[in-house]
C-alpha cells in the first residue's frame, strides 16, 4: 500500500501524520508538500493584476529549498511513527489540491491522506478547502483527519 499524504508543516497536518502512522504502521508513504511559486502568488494577491512578475528566480529557489526542508521534516515525523515515508516537494501548477490529486495518480497511491483547518459555515465556503477538492477529485480513497482540539 502507497499513502500520499499532504504536508505543509501545520498542526493539522502533522495530526494527519500521527493519524496514518498509527492506523497504517509498516506502510509506503510520501510526504507531500505543495508551494507556489512567489509570482503566482503575489499576482493572486493583487486584485485584478493578471501578469507574471518580474524577478530574479533567487526568491522562488529560498521558498523551493525551504520547503523540500518541510517535506523532509513530514517524512521524518512519518518514520518516527513507523511508515516507510520518503519527502516530496512540487510546485502547484493549477492549485493545490489539483496537485495533490496529480501527484496521487502518478505515484498510484491507494489512498491520500490530508488534514483539515477545521473551517466552518460561511468561512469554508468562502475559502473553500483543500481537503474538500481533493476528496471531490481524487478518484481514489482520501482520509480527512479532523484538526487536532485546540486549547485556547
Amino acid at each position: 500500500m502507497t499513502i500520499l499524504i499532504a504536508y505543509d508543516g501545520s498542526d493539522d497536518a502533522k495530526a494527519a501524520i500521527a493519524f496514518a502512522a498509527e492506523m497504517f504502521r509498516g506502510a509506503d508513504a510520501v510526504v507531500l508538500t505543495v508551494w507556489e511559486r512567489l509570482a503566482v502568488t503575489s499576482a493572486r494577491a493583487s486584485a485584478g493584476l493578471m501578469m507574471a512578475m518580474d524577478q530574479s528566480g533567487l526568491e522562488d529557489e529560498a521558498i523551493a529549498k525551504a520547503m523540500r526542508e518541510l517535506a523532509g521534516r513530514g517524512a521524518d515525523m512519518a518514520r518516527e511513527g513507523g511508515l516507510n515515508a520518503v519527502p516530496r516537494c512540487d510546485v502547484d501548477s493549477v492549485a493545490v489540491w489539483s496537485t495533490i490529486v496529480d501527484v496521487a495518480g502518478e505515484i498510484d497511491a491507494e489512498l491520500i491522506v490530508t488534514g483539515t483547518r477545521g473551517h466552518g459555515g460561511v468561512r469554508s465556503l468562502l475559502l473553500g478547502s483543500t481537503s474538500d477538492r481533493v476528496l471531490h477529485h481524487a478518484g481514489r480513497p482520501v482520509l480527512v483527519v479532523p484538526a487536532p482540539e485546540r486549547k485556547d
